[in-house]
């Protein structure tokens, strides 16, 4: 799929051939090129009884299970879904999971719609058949499930902006002499005017009139932060029991998790029911994947063979692959990470802050007691994989971890 042209490739019962087909981007054109092929089995001799479509996109290397393919399948008001029932006719739409794709390494390889089409319908084949772990589909959402996360989100992206508008803020001034200004503070406009350079020069006009954009872009977006976080706390209080508030109050009752730690987890880590705790530490798959992705999160990548035995640290995602890898903010989630899953090390290194006698921190200073920083730096990637686990159980199930200092809930 692309936004451009859609290739249809189809098995049809009763018909020798593997039909393909090239399509304008429309779910109307799809289905009456589905009922066409319905209609041709049936002339054939063969009754069909189930039509199951598997909508995803291909780019590079790697098969994604994104934008284009999530929509077409019948969650809550999807006009997939709608369009399917006003026909009468009972269409299977899942999006297959990208890493139940094999897809050859090889630098010089092939690759062609018409290819990529014959993978997806074997890996799809067997899913069909129930070949257990051939092919995982990506659990979509409800449309309230996925708007919950958009505040989380957005404020992450905000925060980032902010970041850096202030580095390039600073490095700017640097660059004339100056250090020591903070332009994230209240009377920095009014502060700035004043400015001069080592040598008692004013700022260059440009300059100067390129830091005033800046500033107002800054206040402009430390507002709408502030407007996200006042919002989500507003709704926690005018509705503490809807969707994931409880479990977002639970999580809140820890000294240094807040608001935005509780609500990330609840809509990011612990927003489906998962296995048990394995599932919850492997943690790294698509924000609306069924199973995590043995692969990624909080454990390692191990590379054996005969007598080979290395560990290749934590996971991350291919070449070219935007999914599979889960996002920066927890180990279970949406964009693909670069820099590993920050949101749980963040939270692990603040523990140790808040909860310093609880039973995973003393196990975390027994554990580094006489260990350089480098080994502190790996054993606490051990810590956010614990800690996890613990906060999932005290999430799900309201048991509390050993040692864990709680206050009131906002």
């Amino acid at each position: 799929m692309s936004q451009s042209s859609w290739l249809v490739a189809g098995i049809v019962p009763g018909i020798e051939r593997h039909p393909v087909k090239k399509l304008e981007p429309d779910e109307a054109a799809l289905l009456r090129l589905l009922h066409r092929w319905q209609a041709e089995a049936e002339r054939s001799g063969r009754k069909i009884s189930r039509i199951a479509v598997a909508p995803c996109s291909s780019q590079g290397q790697a098969f994604e299970a994104g934008r284009d393919g999530v929509w077409l399948a019948p969650h809550g008001s999807s006009p997939w879904a709608e369009g399917s029932r006003l026909r009468g006719c009972d269409v299977e739409a899942q999006v297959i999971h990208p890493n139940s794709i094999a897809v050859s390494r090889e630098p010089r390889r092939a690759k062609t719609d018409r290819l990529d089409t014959g993978l997806l319908k074997r890996s799809f084949l067997g899913g069909l058949r129930g070949e257990r772990d051939h092919c995982n589909m990506v659990a979509i959402p409800t449309l309230e499930e996925e708007d919950a996360k958009r505040p989380g989100g957005e404020r992450d992206a905000l925060v980032s902006e902010r970041t850096r508008i202030i580095n390039r803020f600073k490095s700017t001034l640097a660059w004339l002499g100056i250090r020591g200004f903070k332009p994230h503070l209240r009377h920095a406009a009014a502060r700035l005017e004043t400015l001069r350079t080592p040598e008692g020069m004013p700022l260059p006009a440009n300059t100067m009139a390129e830091l005033r954009r800046e500033i107002v872009r800054l206040r402009l977006i430390v507002e709408q932060i502030r407007e996200i976080e006042a919002g989500r706390v507003e709704r926690l209080e005018q509705q503490p029991g809807a969707g994931a508030h409880p479990m977002v109050r639970a999580l809140a009752q820890i000294r240094g998790v807040g608001i935005e730690t509780a609500d990330m987890l609840a809509h990011e880590a612990f927003s489906r029911p998962l296995r048990d705790q394995r599932a919850v530490a492997r943690g790294a798959c698509p924000r609306a994947g069924q199973r995590p992705d043995p692969g990624g999160g909080l454990t390692g990548s191990p590379d054996e063979s005969g007598a080979r035995r290395r560990e290749k640290g934590l996971a991350r995602p291919a070449p070219g692959s935007e999914q599979g890898a889960g996002n920066a903010r927890v180990p279970h989630g949406t964009s693909p990470w670069a820099k590993g899953p920050r949101g749980m090390i963040q939270l692990a290194w603040r523990f140790l802050m808040f909860q310093k006698d609880s039973a995973l921190v003393r196990w975390y200073r027994h554990r580094t007691a006489e260990a350089r920083g480098a080994t502190r730096k790996t054993m606490i990637v051990a810590l956010a994989r614990k800690l996890l686990i613990e906060l999932w159980r005290l999430a799900t199930t309201g048991q509390v971890p050993e040692g864990v200092v709680l206050r009131s809930a906002p």
